[in-house]
């Protein structure tokens, strides 16, 4: 075209006038636009469309989410029961599970929810049978697992096992890659309930060709048709990958609970350093999803009552799988008290109310910054019975610990609340506005329930609690 052309005009809107009033002409351009643009449009559309419609269809290709998962769902609250890991390492075999089972249920451990009987490494055969299946040890297990899981089942309770995503357990017992179909099936016809899948011996990734999720992806996938074939529920699957790759962010596609962190340590430093993690991705607790904290050492190592106080508050109030871990034949009655609190433990399986606590203020560092000495020490949460609280004192001395109740996002301004302590299972009075607990022993917690209780007493200044634009109606601005 010529540079006269009308069509090479820079803007299709042209301005006349000078000195007095404007107006604008519409160029020819401008209307050939009126003409092109909803073809334009609908082309663009009609391939947007399409464009998603494909990368959805890839999605479902490389990451199809099993159908159990979603369609025949278990353990909706967290699960409550026994790892064998923490106490005896490989030192198992079918007397010491059915001891433990029996213990549960004479301590009343199974009567304050702890239902499952969970067997870690060490209990097979070095490898597999000909016909490629695991095998039991058995000198340890000379029963045979199906007749070690009807007697678990007969007390009332359920029956976990163990396994690995690559080729081997952590102690070099078989794992299940490449196997995930027949271990899943084995292990049901073993009669158990709950599988732990660990994360070491991973294959080269020549072989895999895919991540730590593909690979829990794999025995997910099995689990699930196994289940669909069957018509039986799916093993619970709980997911040991340390925290590797933001489990999290994913891991309630395939499973039910996540390891977040590395393993645990009987020692306080251990249980603040996880609980530091934590506290920066407990929105990923829900119902049928919970981020694992690992096995619950209270009754081990140098802990102190109220370290395993505070860890056990921490674990339950933060809605973690509550696995006990110690030698049951021996365990303290402080050590029975903490563990079956029944306060407690009906947070922790709220049927209502499924998410965890999460910090408000974490007090000794500023928020939000991680420090795994001094983790948040001011918590709260919903349940269906008011508003959970849980304040941790981190330091080596006793600690007065004050808080404004609209701190939290779950309290009402203007109200006022009655106080009931999840330790001391007293009622103690009614708050508005703040709260202190005087001399918090070191390392210690408390644990609270405030319920609304109405409006908050007349008169009170200043008459916002929050400082923040508090304004008459009149304009006057109190802050």
């Amino acid at each position: 075209m010529k540079p006269g052309d009308p069509h090479l005009q820079k803007n299709p809107l042209i301005n006349y006038g000078a000195g007095g009033p404007t107006y604008t002409a519409r160029s020819t351009l401008y209307r050939s636009f009126i003409v092109v643009i909803p073809f334009t449009l609908a082309a663009i559309l009609g391939y947007v469309t399409y464009l998603a419609t494909y990368l959805a269809h890839r999605q479902d290709i490389l990451h199809p989410a099993p159908a159990a998962a979603l369609d025949n769902r278990v353990a909706k609250l967290p699960v409550m029961g026994y790892n064998t890991w923490n106490a005896y390492h490989c030192d198992i075999d079918e007397d010491l599970i059915l001891q433990t089972a029996q213990l549960m249920k004479s301590l009343k451990l199974a009567d304050a929810g702890y239902t499952h009987v969970n067997i870690d490494d060490c209990y097979s055969e070095r490898s597999r049978n000909d016909d490629g299946d695991i095998v039991e040890d058995a000198t340890k297990f000379p029963s045979g697992m199906k007749a070690l899981t009807d007697k678990i089942h007969k007390l009332g309770l359920k029956a976990g096992i163990y396994s690995d995503s690559g080729w081997f357990t952590c102690q070099l017992y078989p794992g299940s890659f490449q196997n995930e179909a027949r271990d899943a099936k084995r292990f049901h016809d073993w009669g158990f309930d709950y599988l732990k899948y660990d994360n070491c011996a991973v294959p080269f990734d020549n072989i895999t060709r895919e991540n730590i999720m593909g690979r829990y992806e794999r025995m997910a996938n099995a689990i699930s048709d196994f289940s669909l074939s069957s018509g039986t529920p799916p093993l619970i699957l709980s997911m040991c990958q340390w925290g590797r790759e933001q489990g999290w962010t994913w891991a309630r596609r395939y499973g039910q609970s996540w390891r977040t962190t590395d393993d645990i340590d009987p020692n306080w430093q251990s249980i603040v350093k996880i609980l530091n993690q934590n506290s920066f991705y407990t929105w990923a607790t829900d119902f049928y999803g919970h981020n694992d904290m690992d096995i619950l050492e209270v009754g081990n190592g140098p802990l102190t009552y109220e370290e395993a106080k505070s860890h056990f508050t921490a674990w339950a109030l933060m809605k973690s799988p509550l696995l006990i871990g110690t030698h049951l034949a021996s365990a303290t009655k402080e050590t029975i008290e903490i563990l079956t609190n029944p306060e407690i433990i009906a947070i922790h399986q709220d049927s209502v109310v499924g998410t965890s606590i999460s910090p408000f203020r974490w007090g000794i560092n500023p928020d939000w910054v991680s420090n795994n000495t001094h983790p948040a020490q001011y918590w709260s949460g919903e349940s269906q019975n008011g508003t959970v609280f849980m304040q941790l004192n981190t330091l080596d001395e006793p600690a007065d610990m004050f808080f404004r109740l609209t701190e939290s996002p779950w309290i009402r301004a203007g109200r006022q609340y009655t106080v009931r302590d999840l330790w001391t299972h007293t009622d103690n009075g009614t708050a508005f506005r703040n709260f202190t607990a005087h001399a918090v022993p070191p390392h210690g917690v408390v644990a609270l329930l405030l319920q609304d209780a109405g409006n908050e007493p007349d008169g009170l200044w200043p008459p916002c609690a929050v400082l923040e634009w508090c304004m008459h109606s009149n304009g006057t601005r109190i802050d």
